[in-house]
């Protein structure tokens, strides 16, 4: 198992330290430092600025969103970030949500899955430089009765291969990453509760005729070092209770469907009711310690190096983290001991 790093979204202030943070993890030996996107900064700008300041970690998009940029354009942008790298860059894909893709991008989010397979299939032929055609469902290149012409991509990307990820949380999605993909992008990762996830995954690899070697499971876990785990818990309620609360509708929030998955199904309805009624202190306060727990790295690093050892029991390849402490030093004293608690666990690739 390797370590890796998420940054998070740019532009919250935090900037300078976020590059930090990167420089550092570079210094480390983690494997990959990861950036997202929403509805503000977007991930290959960051990416390129981050690639620019580091030597060794490769950069990666988790994620870039299907609904932002067509599937030409995401290989245009991961051949042009690979190539300045010096071929260290990982596409990391996602549909998104539908708040965001039909509030803020203006397409519809239907038919996620076959869309997400026909993206895939653009950008793998279009990477492969081969002339760019395609007839599906969703997507039709060129575009019949016109002047469209089917072109070539120019850039060579630094390798033959960009690995590709999805961000996925639900069953189907599960199986498709593990079909068309080289990674899985997981969030509210537990080791005690990811069999059905990476079976999941696995019955994507067999359909597709292969086996879950070289197939690289990555989720991301805060982490917050310190002597009291239940102290440190109380640093990722803000961000926790965003997202099984308030990251989508009552009707459509694919993270609080994870947690009733996981078993917290009360709980996960209370923190949606009174986060959805802005009621934020409220609903961090109704998130179980146990939850928390279980989908973070908390406490000293003897605890955290346990916590690795059962991630890589379950079958994690690339743990990422995201330092939640307060302070730069802080957080660059955080990577340094999940460095240190990798090599204490025994399981470092």
């Amino acid at each position: 198992m390797r370590l890796g790093l998420n940054l998070g979204y740019w532009g919250a202030g935090n900037d300078a330290e976020n590059l930090e943070l990167a420089r550092e993890a570079d210094r480390l030996g983690y494997a990959v430092v990861w950036a997202a996107e929403a509805y503000g900064s977007d991930a290959p700008t960051v990416l390129s600025w981050v690639a620019a300041q580091t030597e060794r970690i490769d950069v990666g998009s988790a994620i870039f969103q299907i609904p932002a940029r067509t599937p030409a354009m995401a290989a245009m942008t991961a051949a042009t970030l690979d190539t300045l790298s010096g071929g260290r860059f990982r596409m990391g894909l996602g549909v998104s949500g539908p708040q965001v893709s039909e509030g803020w991008h203006g397409v519809r989010f239907d038919h996620p899955l076959a869309r997400t397979r026909e993206y895939v299939e653009i950008v793998r032929k279009a990477l492969r430089r081969e002339r760019l055609t395609y007839q599906g469902r969703h997507y039709t290149l060129p575009l019949p009765d016109g002047p469209g012409k089917a072109l070539t991509l120019t850039v060579h990307p630094a390798r033959e291969h960009i690995p590709i990820y999805l961000a996925a949380v639900g069953p189907k999605n599960l199986e498709l990453a593990g079909e068309i993909a080289d990674g899985w992008l997981a969030v509210f990762f537990s080791p005690e509760h990811s069999a059905e996830s990476l079976k999941q995954v696995a019955a994507g690899r067999a359909r597709a005729g292969r086996s879950m070697d070289g197939f690289d499971v990555v989720p991301t876990l805060p982490l917050v070092v310190g002597d009291d785990w239940r102290s440190c818990a109380d640093l990722v309620r803000p961000y926790a209770a965003l997202y099984v609360g308030g990251m989508g509708s009552r009707q459509k929030n694919f993270y609080n469907d994870l947690a009733v998955r996981m078993g917290f199904a009360r709980e996960a309805a209370e923190v949606q009711d009174r986060y959805l009624a802005k009621e934020y202190a409220e609903a961090m306060a109704a998130l179980p310690v146990e939850f928390l727990d279980a989908t973070s790295l908390l406490g000293p690093k003897e605890r955290i190096a346990e916590r690795m050892r059962a991630l890589a029991e379950a079958g994690v390849t690339t743990l990422t983290v995201s330092p939640m402490m307060t302070g730069l030093p802080e957080r660059v004293a955080a990577l340094r001991t999940a460095a240190e608690a990798l090599d204490a666990a025994g399981v470092g690739d």
